[in-house]
């Protein structure tokens, strides 16, 4: 019996002292330029039925299932998205346009956990074109800190951004 309690008090030390060395938040984000003119590229990312085009998401599922509500490309429209494994369940809504500059989303993930990150895009003219920025940031709380003592975030989704950054590219400039 005494050993017993000494087993789950040395967990329950470890737990704890994992959760106070573990990153309590996260941001993870991808860059691109773009040859399209910032109006065409700003109404494009407003939109969340343009966003399914080229998200790498989408392709790793072709048989996700998407439905939207509310007016695309306004505050307030909802993608809802039904995919395998890899994808899960969840929605993305538009919180915040800041028009030709800046656009922020509140994604939540129902399946395979359930967790919510704020999404966005940052937009500028750069002389080459146009300069886009995409990314997610949010809040690690308990039982997550845990896992993320042990699993780095740019080097799991960072490829996934870099992905969609291309296929952007790809779709906008055609």
């Amino acid at each position: 019996m005494k050993i017993l309690l000494y087993i789950l008090l040395a967990i329950g030390v470890l737990v704890t002292i994992l959760h106070f060395i573990a990153p309590k938040t996260y941001h993870v984000e991808r860059k691109i330029v773009v040859v399209t003119n910032i109006d065409s590229v700003f109404k494009s990312l407003c939109s969340l039925k343009d966003q399914q085009a080229w998200s790498p998401w989408g392709s790793k599922d072709p048989d996700i299932i998407v439905d939207y509500k509310g007016n695309d490309g306004e505050i307030g429209s909802i993608s809802h998205w039904v995919g395998n494994s890899e994808v899960g369940e969840g929605e993305q809504e538009i919180t915040k346009i800041e028009p030709s500059s800046y656009i922020e989303t509140e994604l939540r993930f129902l399946k395979p956990f359930k967790s919510t990150s704020t999404g966005f895009f940052a937009i500028k003219q750069v002389d080459e074109g146009t300069e886009v920025t995409w990314g997610f940031k949010g809040n690690n709380t308990f039982p997550t800190t845990l896992m993320m003592v042990f699993m780095d975030l740019e080097k799991s989704i960072g490829p996934d951004f870099e992905k969609g950054m291309l296929d952007f590219k790809s779709f906008i400039e055609k």
